[in-house]
């Protein structure tokens, strides 16, 4: 695993966004044969590349939304209700869901990008990116807002386009 260079990202984010936005796009509303297979498998090969504590963008540039059983689980650790962490540390966004009121996000340590509450820290945050979560067209929307944050998004798109880009399609 490598760490992650963010000049370099950010300038081969500047050169292939809009070409990987149009692949998601093209992909949302016909997924590929095979695309729901081969996620998982390209998703396996980004992590062995990607070491998200060199970067933690996501906690530095983004928030997740605090479900209800987050922030009472949260709330718990602090020895608070849930109303008092929400006012603490909370706000609705347009919505109407619950996120961070700053950024980067309050529970993460800046000298080594790790979470201070990682073992009961929001359910949104334990599955980000979100490379597998779902079907590929049920989630591409998801794909293509995450691309300008995270490495291990955009080096998914970046193989899963070279795939399909090498892909010959036979038609009947």
């Amino acid at each position: 695993m490598l760490p992650v260079n963010f000049r370099s990202f950010k300038r081969r984010l500047t050169l292939y966004r809009k070409d990987f936005r149009r692949f998601i796009n093209k992909t949302e509303k016909a997924s590929p044969k095979g695309i729901d297979q081969l996620t998982p498998k390209i998703a396996e090969e980004v992590w062995k590349e990607v070491d998200c504590l060199t970067c933690a963008n996501c906690c530095k540039k983004m928030t997740p939304t605090f479900t209800t059983k987050d922030i009472k689980r949260i709330s718990a650790h602090f020895n608070q209700t849930p109303l008092e962490f929400e006012k603490k540390w909370l706000k609705k966004d347009r919505n109407k869901d619950m996120v961070n009121t700053t950024q980067p996000c309050q529970f993460l340590n800046l000298t080594d990008n790790k979470c201070s509450i990682y073992e009961i820290r929001p359910a949104d945050c334990s599955g980000f990116p979100h490379l597998t979560k779902k079907k590929w067209a049920d989630y591409a929307h998801v794909h293509k807002q995450n691309i300008d944050h995270c490495p291990a998004t955009f080096k998914l798109i970046e193989k899963m386009k070279a795939h399909y880009d090498n892909v010959t399609i036979v038609k009947k």
